[in-house]
């Protein structure tokens, strides 16, 4: 396709000629980039028609997009995604923004949008971060309350329309908006999205102005951080929310990368940077956090209810409160440490009483170099109705949700609620072990 022929989402006539898309590819000339193992495609539709490691948006002002798509080796360089970030900042500058967590934020989420939100107030754009779940992890909360990460929880229900048309854009962080339940009524609300910074693999196209989609990067807050290094805010140690901002990221890139442990260079690398600025003391008790009772029996049970076979241990452990859902990874977390077990899954039934709603939780964890998360979840489960997958994953861990659907609902029947875990339990282990045991029937 000719560089002259772009023209951005609308169908109307850029403002950016090709002479000026062609100053953002000149970083990229075979100078930079092997030919034989390099490839660039520029699709003036924005849609991405097969995974890559990274999709970017490279904004076309005027109101458009032009997707930049490298299918093998690292691309592109750090001054194209720079460039192209500041650009689609300073196109919305002095709106306000949405910015949309998935609906149980981790550290990687929480600590990567308050890091937006900081760069996108350089360019005098306001943003509330806003979950419709839970906070219940205990790590999460005291991360929020000790540093006052600025995020509020707003369920779909309550989201009102007329709440929506304060915002100008919505923005996803650590998500794709498979994990979000608020970004169907934002899209209904015709709100655009204006960002998608992400590192979990693709899951859906989403049209969207800048879009930078890493599965190779271990965390979300490695890729903000990189944004911050190239200057798009400067840190200041004397400023208190740098500080605390800073403290977030290095958490959020600690606990995606397993304490360091599966860190690359990268991760290094950013995390060399925050050590300049973060607090030791203010992490150190972030994470002095226990284990809360509730989680301590969620973890006896998945020991207790878990089968194991050909080095994969499945538990499932029945009915969890809302507010107790995390336990369901630390779980996991727990069931993958014990001998012989590379891979743990533990799933449940997770009741929201407010809202009325059940819902089949899962989380996977595994040490298994080989085993890609994403893939395995996406196999076990497939698609709604919609044509959404019911879950997915990163490089050590995944996770699913499954609505329970017309048997949802609450009774104070004991034997129906049983026969209800039961009927779930099993259609659960059903598909997870034909993946362990492809050669048995079940």
């Amino acid at each position: 396709m000719s560089l002259n022929s772009i023209k951005p989402h609308n169908g109307q006539a850029s403002s950016m000629d090709a002479t000026s898309i062609r100053g953002l590819l000149e970083m990229t000339q075979p100078t930079d980039l092997d030919d034989e193992h390099s490839e660039f495609r520029l699709d003036s539709e924005g849609v991405s028609t097969q995974a890559m490691p990274i999709t970017l948006g490279a904004p076309v002002v005027g109101g458009g997009v032009a997707i930049l798509e490298h299918h093998r080796g690292d691309f592109p360089s750090e001054d194209i995604r720079v460039a192209a970030l500041k650009a689609t900042l300073e196109r919305h500058r002095g709106e306000r923004q949405i910015v949309l967590l998935q609906d149980f934020p981790d550290p990687d989420a929480l600590s990567g949008a308050w890091a937006y939100q900081l760069i996108a107030k350089q360019y005098n754009i306001n943003c509330d971060l806003v979950y419709a779940g839970a906070l219940s992890h205990q790590e999460n909360i005291a991360l929020v309350k000790l540093t006052g990460l600025p995020t509020k929880k707003i369920t779909s229900a309550n989201l009102k329309e007329k709440d929506l048309a304060n915002y100008q854009g919505c923005v996803l962080i650590d998500n794709q908006g498979t994990t979000c339940q608020l970004l169907e009524p934002v899209r209904q609300a015709g709100i655009p999205i204006v960002a998608i910074i992400d590192h979990h693999s693709l899951q859906e196209d989403l049209n969207a102005e800048f879009v930078d989609i890493r599965p190779s990067t271990r965390a979300t807050a490695t890729i903000l951080t990189q944004y911050l290094q190239a200057g798009l805010l400067k840190l200041d140690s004397s400023i208190s929310e740098h500080v605390k901002c800073a403290t977030a990221l290095m958490h959020g890139l600690r606990s995606d990368t397993n304490r360091l442990m599966q860190a690359q260079e990268e991760d290094f690398l950013a995390a060399g940077y925050l050590s300049r600025f973060y607090d030791a003391q203010l992490l150190n008790a972030v994470l002095q956090v226990y284990r809360s009772k509730r989680v301590m029996e969620v973890i006896q049970r998945s020991l207790t209810n878990r089968v194991v076979q050909n080095n994969f241990s499945i538990a499932g452990v029945g009915y969890l409160r809302y507010e107790d859902r995390d336990a369901i990874p630390q779980a996991a977390d727990f069931l993958v440490t014990e001998e012989n077990v590379h891979t743990a899954v533990v799933y449940g039934i997770v009741r929201d009483e407010d809202d009325e709603v059940e819902l089949v939780i899962g989380s996977l964890r595994t040490s298994k170099l080989t085993l890609d998360p994403d893939e395995f979840i996406k196999e076990a489960f497939g698609k709604n109705s919609e044509g959404r997958f019911f879950g997915g994953g990163r490089f050590t861990a995944g996770g699913f949700e499954i609505p329970v659907g017309f048997l949802c609902g609450f009774n104070d029947n004991t034997e129906f609620s049983k026969l209800k875990w039961e009927v779930f339990d099993n259609q659960i282990k059903q598909k997870l072990l034909k993946l362990v045991n492809p050669t048995d029937s079940y």
